[in-house]
């Protein structure tokens, strides 16, 4: 006869006493460590944060005397065009490349996972962009859209080419897409080809012994289990993009006149040029903006186990 005191399956075991698994205490001396830490960051990132966020309901130029005004300069920068226009200039460079980046990112993840001959040297050639700073990167396309691309269009008749693309209000942002993008997507890369790789080679040898041709097992197999890493890339690359400054600077300096002036520039500008407390209120809610994202960044990346 079984005992009343047998356990099910699947039930737990109250006979095995209280669980062990508790984390052992942390050290204090862990915890000193952590005073250089928090201290140079209150100083550096937390301090000025709540500086800046005080001004910005202020009338300060950055020095001297200032008067509280409220949100004066916040209900200004909703009615401000300049403003909308940098936001909107930002936010749709930003769709734009980060959509172009992971197309581009994903497409040679694929080709660079394929059976190919040197592909470990070529990897190491589609990353080199990764560690070239921006701003030589945007220095020599300005060379190259202002000299060398016009005197190609001139040498085989393509009027399109003949004018440089940086002195087209309408086309100047499609040279800052290209060069963002371009030095953007070995980060991506990096990532789409670990997702590629985590895949279990089994599952593609079922679908082949299945009959499923290479486009079926790209769309049927690959896309579907990498949609963890598509997410992460583009909520990255969104938030890095909202950011962009260095190479804006570099190809056309926010020109020709103010059409690609990006909402840094914009802040950066009005630091320099009088308006300290109307731009750190722009600059407050383009710290808003970020925080959000960030935020949506660290939950997306913690449900995504296969990144850990």
């Amino acid at each position: 006869m079984a005992s009343a005191t047998a356990t099910r399956p699947g039930s737990s075991d109250v006979t095995a006493g209280p669980r062990t698994d508790r984390r052992p205490p942390v050290p204090r001396t862990f915890y000193l460590f952590l005073v250089p830490t928090l201290v140079l960051f209150t100083l550096s990132i937390t301090l000025p944060a709540v500086m800046g966020i005080t001004l910005s309901f202020t009338d300060s130029v950055g020095f001297g005397e200032f008067q509280f005004t409220g949100l004066t300069n916040y209900v200004a920068l909703f009615q401000d065009p300049a403003i909308r226009s940098s936001y909107l200039f930002t936010i749709g460079f930003a769709l734009v490349t980060v959509l172009l980046v992971n197309v581009l990112a994903f497409l040679l993840a694929v080709g660079l996972t394929a059976r190919i001959r040197a592909k470990v040297a070529l990897r190491a050639v589609f990353v080199l962009p990764m560690v070239i700073s921006g701003i030589v990167i945007a220095y020599v396309f300005n060379f190259l859209f202002s000299n060398s691309i016009p005197q190609l269009g001139q040498a085989t008749g393509i009027t399109f080419l003949e004018q440089s693309l940086l002195a087209d209000p309408d086309l100047a942002w499609v040279t800052i897409v290209v060069v963002t993008a371009w030095q953007a997507v070995p980060s991506a890369l990096l990532i789409y080809i670990a997702g590629i790789l985590s895949i279990p080679g089994e599952v593609y040898e079922a679908a082949a012994m299945d009959g499923a041709s290479a486009r079926r097992r790209l769309v049927s197999i690959t896309l579907p289990l990498v949609a963890g890493y598509v997410v992460i890339n583009m909520v990255i690359g969104f938030k890095n993009f909202l950011n962009a400054y260095d190479i804006i600077v570099g190809l056309t300096n926010g020109g020709p006149g103010t059409a690609t002036r990006s909402v840094a520039m914009t802040i950066f500008t009005g630091f320099t040029g009088g308006d300290y407390a109307y731009q750190m209120a722009n600059a407050t809610i383009f710290f808003l903006i970020a925080v959000v994202l960030a935020v949506a960044q660290l939950r997306l990346t913690r449900g995504r186990s296969a990144l850990s």
